[in-house]
């Protein structure tokens, strides 16, 4: 007989080659040329070829940097918060894994640091801006793609909170930390020490921004212990800037490091929502424009969720 879990793979790789090269490499252990190669097709085929082709002329996505050129405030209320802007695009090409040494990928870098700016204030897409929670991803982006980001990784650095996290309202007079924030620095610190090797001062930064969460179970308030948000327990792809457990605990795996014992009931949340079926559904979709969907639907099974939740409990028992 089969085992269930063997069909939840075939599935995996008979899906998008965002996805397959991803299973390749961390569920099925293929050799290295194997697993690039598949992540080559990210250019050409499937969700990675379907975004490049909405690129403007100009190298960036919608007209604008965070927000669509042609975007209102009417807008935003009546739709949401849009996800179409090249700062969102260049994060999902990212996670799409486009080979960050291919021409295409070059060409947006160059193009994107020529002619995006910043809605804040016309600040030139790779130096970032003000916000922690954008800088994050800007640090997380900029790395993976071969740009140097040292700048702002020096005001991430810089702008930490005295508990160890960061909070985006730091500049509104915050002084606690947000899950939101915090996860989308980590995972900037992260991909420039892939990249760099990092500092010492952000090395550091990361592992107190660590702390932060692993002293919360990566979801309770540390205050009274009660979950701090519901839907961080919600199972969602793409997150864009907001946290969700499985998000921590797949940056945890990302690490390298062996799982913290403090792991163990934000794994068991996302070990029980496992279907009978041995996949994993989505809880909900974020409201917002996109330009296409990656999964059918909530309530349905998603390939993402799944691949995330299969290499976070690979990594517990391997």
């Amino acid at each position: 007989m089969t085992d269930p879990t063997d069909r939840v793979i075939e599935w995996l790789v008979a899906a998008d080659p965002a996805i397959r090269w991803q299973v390749l490499r961390d569920l099925l252990d293929a050799p290295a040329d194997d697993w690039r190669a598949e992540r080559a097709s990210v250019e050409t085929q499937g969700w990675g070829a379907r975004l490049l082709a909405h690129q403007d002329p100009d190298g960036q996505w919608a007209g604008g940097s965070f927000m669509p050129a042609d975007f209102t405030r009417q807008l935003w209320d009546q739709e949401g918060q849009p996800w179409t802007a090249t700062a969102y695009a260049l994060t999902q090409l990212r996670e799409f894994g486009l080979d960050p040494h291919s021409d295409r990928a070059r060409r947006t870098v160059e193009l994107v640091g020529r002619h995006c700016r910043w809605d804040h204030d016309g600040q030139p897409f790779w130096t970032g801006e003000v916000e922690e929670c954008i800088n994050g991803r800007t640090v997380a982006d900029g790395a993976y793609f071969g740009v140097d980001v040292s700048p702002i990784v020096t005001r991430l650095v810089g702008e930490q909170q005295p508990d160890g996290g960061w909070n985006c309202e730091r500049a509104t007079g915050s002084v606690r930390s947000s899950f939101d924030t915090t996860i989308n620095v980590l995972e900037g610190l992260l991909q420039d020490e892939n990249a760099t090797g990092g500092s010492p001062e952000s090395r550091a930064a990361r592992a107190a921004g660590e702390e932060y969460l692993l002293q919360r179970g990566l979801f309770r308030r540390l205050s009274t212990g009660e979950p701090a948000d519901p839907a961080m327990l919600d199972l969602v792809y793409p997150p864009r800037w907001h946290y969700t457990v499985l998000r921590a605990l797949d940056y945890f795996r990302a690490t390298g490091a062996p799982p913290d014992p403090r792991l163990a009931e934000a794994v068991e949340q996302v070990r029980s929502r496992r279907r009978p079926d041995r996949r994993w559904a989505a809880d909900r979709r974020l409201r917002g424009r996109v330009w296409f969907d990656l999964d059918d639907g909530p309530g349905e099974p998603s390939p993402w969720i799944t691949l995330f939740a299969l290499r976070v409990l690979r990594w517990l028992a391997p």
